[in-house]
């Protein structure tokens, strides 16, 4: 099954629920796809929120620091508010959505990252996710929130990026697709069009890779190494990637298709 999955940055919400093209767009990879799966975050609205409420948003190495106060605020705004208006969104645009999170059917459980982070993990998969296919086959776009629960039943704040790159796994996606508010990925002050994992590396050891960029792209590492090489990053999202040279955004590959890729360009120099 030709599945893409796509991540909706919470930096992007304004725009996607405003702007009638993100539907049309949806459409589009439904039609290119066998199935479609979106996952989201929302660190805009939850700062938002948590400022209001007069908790501080602490982050170390791209992680929010989630204590039980915010991890309220991160379920009822992620789990709860965004959740439900992108399935809005897209069930009154004609397009069959339900909303769900790393919670539901028992499928994840998060592991505690570092102490310091507080309530913050990374999923792991524990239970079928036959589920979702089947939701799949009926033409319906699962709509994820990254909130898991780890082993007691204790709701864990789970970076969006790095959900979406164990259910990317899970699945064995055909393509992953990042929307964020950046053009792509900055490397000495420029957008890459295409990016290695030796890069990321070197990147986020120099700091030029910083902040939330680094456990996004740490992910999309993770996704080369499990085998799936069609990896995009960006904010313009256009179909028809593949024949669409000037799409911008950035690809990530692996090292070897690179150096092939290299070698193709050389024969015609």
């Amino acid at each position: 099954m030709k599945i893409a999955v796509l991540k909706l940055s919470g930096k992007t919400l304004t725009y996607f629920l405003s702007n009638k093209k993100w539907t049309k767009i949806i459409k589009e990879l439904r039609s290119e796809f066998d199935g479609v799966v979106i996952v989201h975050g929302a660190g805009k609205l939850i700062n938002e929120w948590s400022s209001k409420l007069g908790i501080e948003n602490k982050f170390k190495n791209g992680q929010r620091i989630t204590m039980q106060e915010q991890m309220d605020v991160v379920a009822a705004v992620q789990a709860g508010l965004v959740n439900s208006q992108i399935t809005a969104k897209l069930n009154h645009a004609g397009l069959n959505a339900t909303g769900v999170s790393g919670i539901d059917r028992n499928t994840f459980v998060a592991d505690y990252i570092d102490t310091e982070l507080g309530f913050v993990g990374k999923p792991e998969l524990k239970n079928s996710i036959n589920w979702i296919f089947e939701l799949l086959e009926d033409d319906v776009i699962p709509v994820f929130s990254s909130v898991c629960r780890d082993v007691n039943g204790n709701l864990m704040n789970v970076n969006a990026d790095i959900f979406t790159e164990v259910l990317s796994i899970a699945l064995k996606s055909d393509t992953v697709f990042f929307v964020s508010d950046v053009s792509g990925v900055m490397i000495n002050g420029a957008v890459k069009s295409i990016l290695t994992e030796n890069e990321i590396t070197h990147g986020i050891a120099n700091g030029d890779i910083k902040d939330g960029m680094i456990p996004k792209l740490l992910s999309c590492a993770s996704l080369l190494n499990e085998g799936i090489n069609k990896i995009w990053i960006g904010s313009q999202l256009y179909t028809n990637f593949e024949k669409d040279e000037n799409t911008h955004g950035t690809w990530i590959i692996n090292s070897i298709k690179k150096e092939l890729e290299l070698l193709f360009v050389a024969q015609y120099v």
